[in-house]
């Protein structure tokens, strides 16, 4: 059996190689997921698909872990977000908190943390 630092390790991998159903696969079908590139949220799994199919269009993204918390069903996470346009340019490189919720194991809601949320 996976623990959640391995789960939240494999997804990161998984979605940085664009492998986008696997790691929607973890996820409640009611998910909440932040929208990084517009504000707010998007729901469900369609929803997800949707944006991050979009997001994919536009720009080039990689999100490493260098730290993961879990307590009981809240999950906290320090990533590298490094984030180039199609030509290559340079967007950002920054440290993030991502903010994760689980129900019965699965992604019920994503949260991107503010400065003063870092681990």
């Amino acid at each position: 059996m996976k623990t959640t630092i391995q789960l939240f390790r494999e997804l990161y991998e998984n979605f940085n190689n664009r492998q986008i159903d696997l790691v929607i696969s973890k996820m409640t079908p009611d998910v909440k997921w932040a929208n990084g590139m517009d504000g707010g949220y998007v729901y469900g799994h369609d929803g997800v698909r949707e944006y991050w199919t979009r997001q994919f269009k536009i720009i080039k993204s990689q999100v490493t872990p260098l730290q993961i918390e879990v307590e009981n069903s809240s999950v906290k996470i320090k990533v590298h977000q490094i984030v180039h346009d199609l030509e290559g340019n340079l967007l950002a490189d920054e440290l993030v908190v991502h903010h994760f919720n689980l129900t019965n194991g699965k992604i019920s809601e994503f949260v991107i943390g503010s400065k003063e949320n870092q681990i």
